[in-house]
């Protein structure tokens, strides 16, 4: 693996800026492990995230989808239930699942529940605030709409949102994808990045911006090219 990676990072070249076309052949030509590689964009922001009016989060659905689906639960009471399972979450309940999540197990990629159901759920905070699976009515997932969000997850949903240090790390595709397809996911994922600029940011927005695979060297891109139309 440690040859294969050194390997690898001779064919980026640490000082150049590179256009999106040419960061996702070395992506995909760099994707040589056993498994299906996840392509991840990595955005450092000029934001102060100590303030509250310069918090970046937001929702989008990649053109293209994650290449990965899903597990939904969700948490919801009486004929909720029912809407759940129709709209395909993978499991639904309430007294369930709460009991679940306090004994540690979390089988579940997504967490959506109803606003009914919150107060039951405040208990599994502690449990779920830290891998970031808490129901928020910010991305969407404390709602009644339980048919519209998670066809939506399940289509291909993400969130993203810039963590301590102003950085977003996000999904925006596999490896295997066509190069085309990869190149409107990430530069729809770019344009809604741009587009969720907190009004408060002064000065410079987007600092760089890099793409790497689950095993392969990370590839800064231009940040003056044109990313979408």
């Amino acid at each position: 693996m440690g040859k294969r990676i050194n390997e690898a990072n001779k064919t980026v070249d640490k000082d150049k800026l590179y256009k999106l076309s040419e960061a996702v052949d070395i992506i995909k030509n760099n994707a040589k492990a056993k498994f299906d590689e996840t392509v991840e964009l990595h955005i450092k922001l000029g934001i102060d995230t100590k303030k509250a009016d310069q918090q970046v989060r937001a929702t989008m659905s990649l053109p293209h989808g994650t290449g990965k689906t899903k597990k939904v639960a969700v948490v919801a009471k009486g004929e909720k239930v029912a809407e759940a399972k129709e709209a395909g979450a993978d499991i639904v309940g309430l007294d369930d699942i709460i009991e679940e999540i306090k004994a540690g197990k979390i089988n579940f990629d997504v967490l959506v529940a109803t606003p009914d159901t919150m107060k039951d759920l405040a208990a599994c905070a502690k449990f779920l605030g830290p891998r970031g699976l808490m129901p928020n009515p910010k991305s969407g997932t404390v709602t009644f709409e339980l048919k519209n969000i998670v066809k939506a997850l399940k289509a291909g949903r993400i969130e993203f949102k810039a963590d301590d240090y102003g950085i977003i790390h996000s999904i925006c595709g596999k490896a295997s994808f066509d190069k085309a397809k990869l190149e409107e996911n990430i530069s729809a994922l770019i344009d809604a990045i741009m587009k969720a600029k907190p009004s408060a940011c002064k000065g410079t927005y987007v600092k760089s911006i890099s793409l790497s695979s689950t095993m392969g060297p990370g590839v800064y891109l231009d940040i003056n090219q044109k990313f979408s139309n």
